[in-house]
């Protein structure tokens, strides 16, 4: 891989449903084999159950949740003079959505339930609440943080 530049960022499609760039990347991380279209079904009808379980549109409940899901800071290896420390470093805000998006989705897969569309809605609306497994994961994720605070000064 390259060193010189970084490629330059892709514009992403909204989609059709609610026109919303959040909704298209949602549904193409959860994507598996090429299979769009089920995850689009999942998705919606993950939505369908926000909005029900909520009463709230859909889109302020996701919005919310991915908001409450964002870490803002975490911890990464730099090696000073033979040993390695884990310095904190603020998260770039395309990085930052990338992760909460991925926690979400991870820890919905975990979960025991029925179908994804319930494991989806279940943990969005837990992490809409301030709640949950996602959430956990981003307070620990600050918390080490934190820890490391001593080591901040070896920023590159």
């Amino acid at each position: 891989m390259s060193r010189r530049n970084r490629p330059e960022k892709r514009e992403i499609i909204t989609d059709p449903r609610y026109n919303n760039e959040l909704v298209s990347r949602l549904v193409n991380r959860l994507m598996l084999n090429g299979k769009k279209a089920t995850a689009e079904r999942i998705v919606y009808g993950a939505m369908a159950n926000l909005e029900t379980r909520a009463k709230k549109p859909a889109i302020e409940v996701l919005e919310l949740a991915v908001r409450n899901a964002t870490p803002i800071i975490e911890v990464r290896p730099r090696r000073v003079g033979g040993a390695t420390y884990q310095v904190p470093m603020e998260i770039r805000e395309d990085r930052r959505l990338a992760l909460a998006l991925r926690w979400l989705l991870q820890n919905a897969r975990k979960r025991p339930g029925k179908s994804m569309i319930d494991k989806l809605s279940a943990e969005l609306m837990d992490a809409y609440s301030n709640q949950g497994n996602t959430i956990k994961r981003k307070e620990d994720t600050h918390k080490m943080a934190e820890a490391n605070r001593a080591f901040a000064h070896y920023k590159w």
